[in-house]
């Protein structure tokens, strides 16, 4: 598809590098927050859902603090995170603001992700927000987070949020022009990488290196960011955060920054996780009805096509779904728990809020959570 791609995602995750929201440590560069901000809020206005990702609150707490370098104790750096998530937060929620755009802070942590219950509440957070019209501000929760359990820096995170919410594009706002076949402050010959396939692993040859003194990651992050993105079929684009107009420019189509494109669409993506995902954690026995429809039509599955549960999983994880002959019909991520589906099986989905006291999805499986297998 290449830059048409951008013209036509309805979701956007924003990542935006600690050396350019704090002017390379210099403390919160406002003006750039300003414009940033303005360019969200147009393609906000354009009904685009979009989730920011903003490094920079450890930076802006050292400058805060009077700290001129990086703190190598982790308490210092989770103090300092917590100094300067105030302003970081506060920067970016003044100026969406006077654009009539409310917002919201989200701070994860690697459990948020690792543990499907709260992987899925983070996913129904963060879409709501979408469906709301609030800009989510999403930061990793340094002040809790220790070395063991980080996501290493925010190019990292900004993949998992865009697997999170399914986003059609990842931009990853740096300051680089890009990703270059050679480093292009060792070698002025370096070509500008402008599109490619995320996951190839030349490009991973040639991300090599560190970041700045005030981030954390580099291209390599970057592009192993664009990988983990590609799973669930998101494009992302590597950009350069201080030119002018940068993400209106890549919403037009221009050709600005890298282009790494998935393999596959985002439903044959996260079908393809499903179809490979050898850890089930139990089992729905469906009718001979609900089998044909699945197989035929690739229907969601309804409680009242369900006999039987096995297994004691929870909601969002991977469940098998068994035909009369005991044969699996298809797989896939359950929206209830098994006790709970164990008091609505073969009841109308018209029944779950009395049985339950609430409804999650009317389905038990949605179909685009779901493949046939069989």
């Amino acid at each position: 598809m290449g830059r048409e791609r951008l013209q036509q995602a309805r979701r956007w995750v924003v990542k935006i590098g600690s050396s350019l929201v704090t002017a390379n440590g210099r403390g919160l560069d406002r003006d750039a927050i300003k414009s940033w901000s303005a360019e969200l809020a147009a393609l906000h206005a354009d009904g685009v859902e979009v989730v920011l990702v903003s490094s920079g609150a450890v930076a802006e707490g050292m400058s805060r603090l009077g700290w001129r370098q990086r703190p190598h104790a982790l308490h210092e750096l989770q103090a300092a995170a917590a100094v300067g998530q105030m302003g970081l937060v506060q920067a970016f929620e003044s100026a969406f603001r006077g654009h009539g755009i409310g917002t919201a802070q989200i701070l994860l942590t690697h459990d948020d992700v690792a543990d499907r219950q709260r992987y899925l509440n983070a996913r129904s957070t963060l879409r709501t927000l979408g469906g709301l019209g609030v800009i989510p501000i999403v930061n990793e929760n340094d002040t809790v987070a220790n070395d063991e359990f980080r996501f290493g820096e925010n190019d990292t995170l900004a993949a998992l949020v865009a697997n999170l919410v399914e986003a059609d594009t990842l931009v990853i706002l740096t300051d680089t022009d890009g990703l270059y076949d050679r480093d292009p402050r060792q070698d002025p010959a370096a070509r500008i990488i402008r599109e490619g396939t995320a996951g190839d692993p030349r490009f991973a040859d040639m991300a090599g290196g560190t970041g700045s003194a005030w981030g954390r990651g580099g291209m390599a992050t970057k592009v192993d960011a664009a990988g983990r993105a590609a799973r669930s079929g998101t494009a992302t684009v590597i950009a350069p955060g201080s030119d002018r107009h940068v993400l209106t420019r890549l919403r037009a189509g221009d050709e600005l920054g890298t282009l790494l494109e998935p393999s596959q669409e985002p439903l044959m993506a996260r079908k393809r996780w499903l179809a490979n995902h050898l850890r089930l954690a139990g089992a729905l026995d469906v009718d001979a009805g609900a089998a044909r429809a699945l197989r035929a039509s690739g229907v969601s599955l309804l409680a009242v096509g369900v006999t039987a549960v096995r297994g004691a999983f929870r909601r969002g994880e991977v469940v098998a779904c068994i035909d009369p002959e005991g044969r699996e019909v298809a797989r896939g991520l359950v929206n209830y728990a098994a006790e709970e589906i164990d008091r609505l099986k073969g009841r109308s989905s018209r029944d779950i809020e009395s049985i339950l006291g609430y409804v999650v999805e009317p389905e038990l499986i949605d179909r685009d959570n779901m493949v046939i297998t069989g």
